[in-house]
């Protein structure tokens, strides 16, 4: 009965279907367990089973439309974003190999990230200037710094604003303005601007991003990005099952297990687990160091 309120397909956005509807409808897809979660995904790799990646996808809806709303700020259509995130959600599921021992959400939400920067950073013709770690740093980091000293209306930014911002973000000063500049004229707008009506009763400002530190910023330059992601998977591969299971359960995941969750599941103290997450992650992050500096001798001079 309960699977009959299942959709069959993946929501549609747009069109005559409101945001507010495909949230909705998203929510009746169910999250998988683990091991359901592995079983897909060894039946998607090996079989190349399509109801399995599927599941896999719409189970991680939810998940893309939560990444999504971090990147409202940018003056671009949630429901552009959230379909922009399920494409790197679906090349996540497509290069996600279960066997590495951690969760999809931990691997697929680096893709997600990717493909909806790439996106915005189209959507602002910002390709050309856009190609250095530090300046899509400075792209997806100059409005939170702006609303950070009260400097948000439209026009050039006070020379001490300009250069407050340019030692943070570790660029020129001429970079500030000239991105500054490219952004205003790509669609800023009045705080108090009211937004279309098929996204609720709200203003531009209730889109802002807060003052906390954005995961974006880790992942603005994508060729860093790619390599932490990729000394972390091997990483991982160092631990053992245990160790592994517990640093991802603990760290790697939106939504961590408590210390007496994990004891319940291998039968031992909270101590016991803490101390086995301590060690495990010690031990991750000297493999990654170990990895990195073999990779920087391996570099061609």
């Amino acid at each position: 009965m309960a699977k009959n309120t299942v959709p069959a397909t993946i929501p549609a956005l747009g069109g005559g279907n409101s945001l507010n509807r495909y949230l909705s409808e998203i929510k009746k897809f169910p999250i998988l367990e683990p091991e359901e979660e592995y079983m897909l995904a060894k039946r998607w790799k090996e079989h190349a089973d399509r109801d399995a990646a599927h599941r896999l996808v719409t189970s991680h809806l939810r998940l893309v439309a939560k990444i999504a709303m971090g990147y409202r700020g940018y003056g671009l259509p949630v429901s552009d974003l959230i379909s922009e995130g399920n494409v790197g959600l679906m090349q996540g599921v497509k290069k996600f190999e279960p066997d590495k021992g951690f969760r999809l959400s931990t691997y697929a939400m680096w893709w997600i990230r990717a493909s909806i920067q790439e996106f915005i950073l189209r959507s602002w013709s910002l390709v050309k200037i856009g190609t250095t770690a530090a300046q899509k740093k400075l792209f997806f980091n100059l409005r939170r710094m702006k609303s950070q000293i009260d400097a948000l209306e439209d026009g050039d930014l006070h020379p001490d604003d300009v250069a407050q911002i340019a030692k943070e973000l570790k660029v020129s000063e001429d970079e500030v303005v000239s991105m500054n500049r490219r952004m205003s004229r790509g669609g800023d707008t009045s705080l108090n601007a009211p937004l279309r009506a098929d996204e609720g009763d709200s203003e531009w400002q209730d889109w802002l991003q807060d003052d906390e530190p954005l995961q974006d910023e880790v992942v603005a330059d994508e060729q860093e990005a790619d390599v932490r992601h990729d000394l972390l998977i091997e990483g991982l591969g160092t631990l053992n099952d245990r160790e592994r299971h517990i640093i991802t359960e603990r760290r790697l995941t939106d939504e961590p297990q408590t210390l007496e969750e994990l004891s319940q599941v291998y039968d031992i103290s909270r101590e016991r687990v803490r101390q086995i997450e301590v060690r495990a992650f010690e031990k991750l992050q000297k493999a990654m160091k170990d990895l990195a500096e073999e990779r920087k001798l391996l570099e061609p001079a």
